[in-house]
Protein backbone atom coordinates (compact mmCIF):
# COMPACT_ATOMS: atom_id res chain seq x y z
CA UNK A 1 0.00 0.00 0.00
CA UNK A 2 1.74 3.26 -0.56
CA UNK A 3 2.07 6.29 1.01
CA UNK A 4 -1.33 7.91 -0.08
CA UNK A 5 -3.14 5.55 0.31
CA UNK A 6 -2.21 5.36 3.64
CA UNK A 7 -3.01 8.68 4.25
CA UNK A 8 -6.53 8.97 2.92
CA UNK A 9 -7.23 5.42 4.62
CA UNK A 10 -6.82 7.00 7.78
CA UNK A 11 -8.30 9.94 7.26
CA UNK A 12 -11.55 8.52 6.10
CA UNK A 13 -11.62 6.25 9.14
CA UNK A 14 -11.57 9.18 11.52
CA UNK A 15 -14.18 10.32 9.49
CA UNK A 16 -16.34 7.03 9.37
CA UNK A 17 -15.50 7.16 13.23
CA UNK A 18 -17.17 10.80 13.51
CA UNK A 19 -20.06 9.68 11.13
CA UNK A 20 -20.89 6.79 13.34
CA UNK A 21 -20.34 8.63 16.88
CA UNK A 22 -17.89 6.34 18.03
CA UNK A 23 -14.71 6.65 20.05
CA UNK A 24 -11.45 4.80 18.98
CA UNK A 25 -7.60 5.28 20.40
CA UNK A 26 -4.73 5.59 17.84
CA UNK A 27 -1.46 5.23 18.54
CA UNK A 28 1.17 6.37 16.18
CA UNK A 29 4.92 5.65 15.33
CA UNK A 30 6.17 7.79 18.20
CA UNK A 31 3.74 6.20 20.56
CA UNK A 32 1.83 9.58 20.66
CA UNK A 33 -2.22 8.57 21.75
CA UNK A 34 -5.02 10.24 19.72
CA UNK A 35 -8.49 9.73 21.25
CA UNK A 36 -11.21 10.65 18.89
CA UNK A 37 -14.36 11.53 20.56
CA UNK A 38 -17.43 12.35 18.95
CA UNK A 39 -20.69 13.24 20.20
CA UNK A 40 -22.76 9.73 19.62
CA UNK A 41 -26.38 11.24 18.82
CA UNK A 42 -27.36 13.01 15.87
CA UNK A 43 -26.19 16.36 16.31
CA UNK A 44 -22.55 15.94 15.40
CA UNK A 45 -22.73 17.33 11.81
CA UNK A 46 -23.88 20.43 14.01
CA UNK A 47 -20.69 20.13 16.25
CA UNK A 48 -18.26 23.13 16.04
CA UNK A 49 -14.50 22.69 16.01
CA UNK A 50 -14.70 24.09 19.53
CA UNK A 51 -17.26 21.29 20.75
CA UNK A 52 -15.17 19.00 19.34
CA UNK A 53 -11.69 20.58 20.68
CA UNK A 54 -13.87 20.33 24.36
CA UNK A 55 -15.18 17.34 23.74
CA UNK A 56 -11.95 15.33 23.11
CA UNK A 57 -9.34 15.08 26.28
CA UNK A 58 -6.09 14.85 24.01
CA UNK A 59 -6.69 18.28 23.27
CA UNK A 60 -7.90 20.01 26.72
CA UNK A 61 -4.17 22.20 26.69
CA UNK A 62 -5.42 23.57 23.14
CA UNK A 63 -8.63 24.53 24.62
CA UNK A 64 -7.03 26.47 27.53
CA UNK A 65 -5.20 28.40 24.90
CA UNK A 66 -8.19 29.29 22.63
CA UNK A 67 -9.71 30.34 25.95
CA UNK A 68 -6.70 32.39 27.01
CA UNK A 69 -6.43 34.14 23.68
CA UNK A 70 -9.92 34.67 23.51
CA UNK A 71 -11.04 32.97 19.71
CA UNK A 72 -13.15 30.40 20.88
CA UNK A 73 -15.93 32.54 19.33
CA UNK A 74 -14.00 32.88 15.77
CA UNK A 75 -13.92 28.93 15.86
CA UNK A 76 -17.65 28.38 16.38
CA UNK A 77 -18.78 30.94 13.86
CA UNK A 78 -19.87 30.57 10.94
CA UNK A 79 -16.51 30.57 8.45
CA UNK A 80 -15.31 27.43 7.38
CA UNK A 81 -12.13 26.93 8.76
CA UNK A 82 -9.06 24.23 8.76
CA UNK A 83 -7.38 23.81 12.29
CA UNK A 84 -4.16 21.64 12.61
CA UNK A 85 -4.65 21.16 16.06
CA UNK A 86 -2.21 20.41 18.39
CA UNK A 87 -2.81 17.68 21.09
CA UNK A 88 -1.40 17.72 24.42
CA UNK A 89 1.86 15.64 23.74
CA UNK A 90 2.76 18.88 21.29
CA UNK A 91 2.04 21.08 23.99
CA UNK A 92 4.24 19.28 26.44
CA UNK A 93 7.06 19.73 24.01
CA UNK A 94 6.37 23.59 23.96
CA UNK A 95 7.54 23.00 27.26
CA UNK A 96 5.23 23.88 30.81
CA UNK A 97 6.96 27.58 31.68
CA UNK A 98 6.43 28.42 28.43
CA UNK A 99 3.25 27.85 27.51
CA UNK A 100 2.63 29.10 30.99
CA UNK A 101 3.79 32.48 30.19
CA UNK A 102 2.07 32.83 27.03
CA UNK A 103 -1.21 32.00 28.53
CA UNK A 104 -0.93 35.24 30.47
CA UNK A 105 -3.38 38.10 30.01
CA UNK A 106 -0.25 40.23 28.82
CA UNK A 107 0.72 37.71 25.92
CA UNK A 108 -2.58 37.01 24.81
CA UNK A 109 -1.93 38.69 20.97
CA UNK A 110 1.02 36.69 20.67
CA UNK A 111 -0.79 33.19 21.85
CA UNK A 112 -3.74 33.82 19.47
CA UNK A 113 -1.21 34.96 16.21
CA UNK A 114 0.47 31.07 17.40
CA UNK A 115 -2.89 30.23 17.08
CA UNK A 116 -4.55 31.83 13.96
CA UNK A 117 -1.22 30.28 12.50
CA UNK A 118 -2.51 26.78 13.22
CA UNK A 119 -5.95 27.92 11.58
CA UNK A 120 -6.23 27.79 7.20
CA UNK A 121 -9.32 29.25 5.80
CA UNK A 122 -11.85 27.20 4.07
CA UNK A 123 -12.61 23.20 4.86
CA UNK A 124 -9.12 21.51 3.33
CA UNK A 125 -9.45 17.48 3.62
CA UNK A 126 -6.88 14.72 3.80
CA UNK A 127 -7.06 13.75 0.23
CA UNK A 128 -7.66 17.94 -1.18
CA UNK A 129 -4.09 18.60 0.57
CA UNK A 130 -2.68 14.95 -0.70
CA UNK A 131 -3.72 16.37 -4.42
CA UNK A 132 -2.04 20.18 -3.44
CA UNK A 133 1.17 18.30 -2.47
CA UNK A 134 1.52 16.28 -5.58
CA UNK A 135 0.15 19.06 -7.80
CA UNK A 136 2.83 21.17 -6.19
CA UNK A 137 5.70 18.75 -7.06
CA UNK A 138 6.22 17.48 -3.93
CA UNK A 139 4.73 20.63 -1.34
CA UNK A 140 2.38 22.72 -0.90
CA UNK A 141 2.07 26.44 0.55
CA UNK A 142 -0.96 27.20 2.62
CA UNK A 143 -1.68 30.66 3.87
CA UNK A 144 -2.90 30.63 7.93
CA UNK A 145 -5.62 33.21 8.98
CA UNK A 146 -2.38 34.27 10.64
CA UNK A 147 -0.81 35.47 7.71
CA UNK A 148 1.95 33.25 7.43
CA UNK A 149 2.43 29.96 5.34
CA UNK A 150 2.76 26.48 6.11
CA UNK A 151 4.29 24.03 3.73
CA UNK A 152 3.08 20.45 3.66
CA UNK A 153 4.70 17.72 1.94
CA UNK A 154 4.82 13.72 2.17
CA UNK A 155 7.32 12.18 4.20
CA UNK A 156 7.49 8.37 3.42
CA UNK A 157 3.55 7.46 4.87
CA UNK A 158 2.65 10.74 6.57
CA UNK A 159 1.93 14.65 6.14
CA UNK A 160 4.12 16.86 7.55
CA UNK A 161 3.92 20.60 7.89
CA UNK A 162 6.84 22.90 7.89
CA UNK A 163 6.17 25.72 9.94
CA UNK A 164 7.95 29.23 9.19
CA UNK A 165 11.42 28.76 11.19
CA UNK A 166 12.29 25.42 9.77
CA UNK A 167 10.55 23.12 12.16
CA UNK A 168 7.92 20.09 11.30
CA UNK A 169 5.21 18.96 12.63
CA UNK A 170 3.16 15.11 11.54
CA UNK A 171 -0.35 15.15 11.01
CA UNK A 172 -1.48 12.15 13.28
CA UNK A 173 -5.48 12.11 12.42
CA UNK A 174 -7.26 13.58 9.82
CA UNK A 175 -10.55 14.36 8.60
CA UNK A 176 -12.52 15.14 11.78
CA UNK A 177 -15.37 17.13 10.45
CA UNK A 178 -17.31 20.08 12.18
CA UNK A 179 -20.03 21.66 11.06
CA UNK A 180 -17.90 24.76 10.37
CA UNK A 181 -15.01 23.11 9.25
CA UNK A 182 -12.18 20.26 9.74
CA UNK A 183 -9.42 19.16 12.18
CA UNK A 184 -6.10 17.52 11.42
CA UNK A 185 -4.37 16.68 14.92
CA UNK A 186 -1.23 17.08 14.75
CA UNK A 187 1.84 15.99 16.90
CA UNK A 188 3.94 19.34 17.53
CA UNK A 189 3.00 23.21 17.95
CA UNK A 190 3.94 25.01 14.70
CA UNK A 191 4.76 28.56 15.35
CA UNK A 192 4.92 31.57 13.03
CA UNK A 193 7.80 33.71 11.68
CA UNK A 194 8.62 36.13 15.16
Amino acid sequence: MNKITQFMIAGSAAALLAACGTSETETTENDTIVEDVTPTDDTAAATSLVDIAQGNPDFSTLVQAVTAAGLGETLSGEDELTVFAPNNAAFDKVGSETLTELMKAENKDKLAGILKYHVVPGKVKAADLIKMIEDGDGTATVTTVQGGDITASLDGDSVTLKDANGNTSTVILTDVDASNGVIHAIDTVIMPKS
